[in-house]
């Protein structure tokens, strides 16, 4: 899954550079000016602000996203501390160069994100990542590496209506998925294994829009 990178300028830039060299590593790049207008359901990994000030605005939004600030050649020696009493988590200072930086937006991710656990657990599914074995009430279930893959990230939200975009891009790694059966099929399949002497209902298809594994 790619990870977000939020960039929060308060105006815009065309020093584009920054943005060039985080993409060439892999990341997903946003640019946005106003924090607080953002859709929460986009929510990024982590956070790049120029202000101090700006990361009381990115609490506001998210209490728990992980923001960076960069300073630049306007920055004052003060400017670090106040970074760090608005509640950032890390700063850096100029002059740096992106090597620096790079491996301070991965140590904060890390830092953020842990790790999967290795056992997922969603009503009466057991997952158990370091031996892929799935249960159900304590039944053992015999999936297929796409099954498998497709239910441990409907796992990883039970709740949650997954889109079809999403499912297809982040199990089956599809950039432009167009018109496939290949989800309902593997849905379709991995309902029929789960469900048995009438437990459930899992994977549930909301019409029109993805699957949820639990109501």
């Amino acid at each position: 899954m790619t990870t977000k990178v939020l960039i929060a300028e308060p105006e815009p830039t065309s020093d584009d550079d920054l943005e060039r060299q985080l993409e060439g590593d892999g990341f997903e790049v946003v640019r946005s000016g106003e924090v607080e207008a953002l859709d929460t359901r986009r929510r990024p990994s982590l956070v790049l602000v120029g202000d101090p000030e700006a990361v009381d605005a990115c609490r506001s939004w998210d209490a728990d996203v992980p923001v960076i600030v960069v300073g630049d050649e306007r920055s004052e020696p003060g400017d670090r501390l106040k970074a760090f009493e608005h509640g950032c988590d890390d700063y850096v200072a100029p002059p740096f160069d992106y090597e620096e930086l790079l491996a301070r937006i991965r140590a904060v991710l890390r830092r953020s994100n842990p790790g999967d656990p290795d056992l997922v657990e969603a009503g009466e599914i057991a997952i158990d990542r370091r031996t892929r074995r799935v249960t159900v009430a304590g039944d053992p279930v015999e999936l297929s590496g796409k099954e498998y893959a497709l239910l441990v990230k409907l796992a990883s939200d039970p709740g949650r209506v997954f889109t079809k975009e999403e499912l297809l891009r982040d199990v089956w790694g599809y950039q432009s998925p167009g018109r496939t059966r290949t989800l309902d099929s593997h849905a379709s399949r991995l309902r029929r294994k789960l469900v048995a002497d009438g437990r459930g209902p899992f994977v549930i298809n909301i019409w029109g829009v993805g699957y949820r594994l639990l109501e």
